[in-house]
């Protein structure tokens, strides 16, 4: 379990999932691995899903919530908790954000792929902090901050994209009954220290299954509900909650989804065929992500004025820019998304993102060992003199 908390090997567990993903798409076992993922898991008649859909909106709900936990606590008495320490990031963020977004739609905006804009606004936190602690030895502890609060801001982005862009036709009726189930679990989690501890129990896992059930059926992604649950729950018990159910998603849920995320069929056409939503992604992840993130940090820290000991050179800006773009998860969902309906795209879209997010790691890679070996030599002179 120790292993699967770590840093390092969740996001190897991931990369390899993915590849396992992308090879069985392209092998032999593609019929048996399409049809696994296309089989239907229910109650017949009552309720039923594809095993494609279970993982996307039933495991990732879970991955949702965990995250939603971690902000939470980050809002309250983490990095975010002041804002005055929050801003730095929130700048950095916003270009992170932004500029990838030009970059996509200059790149396939007017076409049939304008819609996926939204897919290289996103940073996989596993990932990014597995790469940083791979190779950040040495790095100062503000640029851990700084990245892992870029990250949950990030995070924030896409949350928000996909309950506001992602939704149809909303039930109202279906909505007031989450709204209500939520209610209860947020009541159920601050009595389950009390003596009452059995019946909240109960209370929470009965009211987080129906608000689950309840914005599924809404029409609003069924990932929001685990983001409301993780918001509403009470802290100690939701930290305890996620020390719990952080190797099963690291471990399980992830995985699961980059495998039938990758499960995709590598078009044999030439280069000038592939999709605008393939370039678009490829490009806007490594240098969207990188430009955006280094830029907009770096004139916040002029307009902040952030003193010099604290303030983070335009190297450990580029570094973590670069981390950035490690797109990976929240990409692969947005990418899922923003075509549902154009299942062509979508796996070029998919590709896009595997292939950006490669980019970002191999760059990210090279730039965190630079910016490693930099802080320690500077430590060891300082040191020694």
């Amino acid at each position: 379990m120790a292993l699967l908390r770590s840093a390092r090997f969740p996001a190897l567990l991931l990369l390899i999932a993915a590849v396992v993903g992308l090879v069985l798409a392209n092998t032999p076992l593609a019929d048996a691995a399409f049809a696994v993922k296309d089989a239907y898991l229910g109650v017949p008649g009552v309720f039923e899903m594809s095993v494609g859909h279970w993982i996307q909106d039933g495991l990732l709900a879970v991955f949702f919530f965990v995250a939603a936990v971690e902000l939470q606590f980050e809002l309250t008495n983490g990095q975010l908790a002041s804002p005055k320490r929050a801003v730095l990031p929130a700048i950095a963020a916003t270009g992170g954000v932004l500029v990838p977004i030009a970059v996509y739609l200059a790149i396939a905006g007017g076409s049939d792929a304008a819609s996926g804009w939204p897919i290289p606004t996103a940073t996989d936190i596993a990932f990014a902090l597995g790469v940083l602690a791979v190779f950040g030895r040495g790095l100062p502890s503000g640029v851990r901050v700084f990245l892992l609060a870029l990250a949950i801001l990030d995070d924030i982005v896409g949350i928000v994209f996909i309950a506001v862009l992602f939704t149809s036709d909303v039930d109202f009726g279906m909505l007031l009954l989450a709204v209500v189930a939520l209610a209860v679990f947020a009541v159920c989690s601050r009595i389950l220290d009390t003596r009452a501890r059995g019946a909240a129990v109960i209370g929470l896992i009965v009211s987080s299954l129906v608000t689950w059930y309840a914005v599924y059926q809404s029409g609003v992604h069924a990932t929001i509900a685990g983001v409301a649950l993780g918001l509403a729950m009470a802290q100690h018990p939701a930290m305890r909650a996620l020390h719990a159910l952080e190797p099963w998603v690291n471990g399980l849920v992830l995985p699961l989804f980059a495998l039938s995320a990758a499960l995709v069929v590598i078009p044999a056409v030439p280069a000038r065929e592939l999709s605008p939503a393939f370039w678009g992604a490829l490009v806007a992840l490594p240098i969207g992500k990188l430009v955006g993130i280094a830029v907009a940090g770096g004139i916040a820290q002029r307009m902040l004025r952030v003193p010099a000991p604290a303030a983070l050179t335009m190297g450990d800006l580029l570094a973590a820019g670069a981390l950035g773009g490690i797109g990976f998860t929240v990409s692969l969902l947005l990418s899922e998304l923003a075509f549902a309906g154009a299942p062509g795209i979508r796996d070029q879209a998919t590709l896009g993102v595997l292939a950006g997010s490669a980019i970002s790691l191999v760059l990210a890679a090279m730039l965190v060992s630079w910016r490693a070996w930099h802080h320690r030599r500077t430590t060891a002179q300082t040191r020694d003199s």
